[in-house]
């Protein structure tokens, strides 16, 4: 009998043991696991930076529902160069003018639509441009489009100026009020192409 008792005690002992080692492996499985996440905790920096990053505010907003259009009518304002100016350098200008801002319009049509918000519709003289900063009315178009020649190298970039120095105020706002850093960069960018592209139609107007 009392090696029967004996018996039982240590298959108790072993089994307690057992359990004991179970219990601290388990215990040390659990000590990795908040190591693990504090890894993946230590990546959430990165992780969420795109979100960060992707803040804007209702100034970055109405920047590119402005320049959207604002770009829009420059770009067609260049389409017509090819076939009328007569100077090279209004050719090159203008052609330069709808590289920079072709793919601009795409960024900020890309940030609109990423933000939930319209994107203006199509066509330069949308009526939300209307009165917008250096845009052309109707009738200034009809103008350029009428002109060739001399004419109108001198007529576009009179009216380019114009373009330009509206944008280039916008581009300011942008920068003083924006939030978004991607929008903040453009402006900056829009400022500093077009303030010199503004003194380069001026040098070929024979103005400087």
């Amino acid at each position: 009998m009392n090696n029967h008792r004996s018996l039982v005690r240590r298959a108790s002992a072993v089994v307690a043991a057992t359990t004991a080692a179970l219990v601290v492996a388990a215990c040390g499985s659990n000590s990795d696991s908040p190591a693990g996440h504090d890894g993946h905790a230590s990546k959430s920096p990165t992780a969420s930076a795109p979100a960060a990053k992707g803040r804007h505010n209702t100034a970055d907003v109405a920047f590119a529902k402005g320049m959207i259009p604002h770009h829009r009518q420059a770009v067609e304002m260049a389409d017509l160069a090819p076939g009328r100016a007569e100077s090279a350098d209004v050719k090159k200008l203008a052609a330069e003018i709808k590289k920079a801002q072709d793919p601009e319009i795409r960024t900020l049509t890309g940030w609109l639509t990423s933000w939930g918000e319209r994107v203006p519709a199509d066509g330069a003289m949308d009526h939300s441009a209307h009165g917008m900063a250096g845009m052309m009315t109707a009738e200034d178009m009809d103008t350029l489009k009428a002109a060739s020649g001399k004419a109108f190298d001198t007529a576009f970039m009179d009216m380019m100026i114009k373009h330009h120095e509206g944008a280039v105020a916008m581009a300011k706002t942008e920068k003083t009020d924006g939030a978004f850093p991607d929008a903040k960069a453009m402006a900056d960018a829009i400022i500093t192409a077009q303030t010199a592209e503004i003194t380069r139609m001026n040098n070929l107007l024979g103005r400087n």
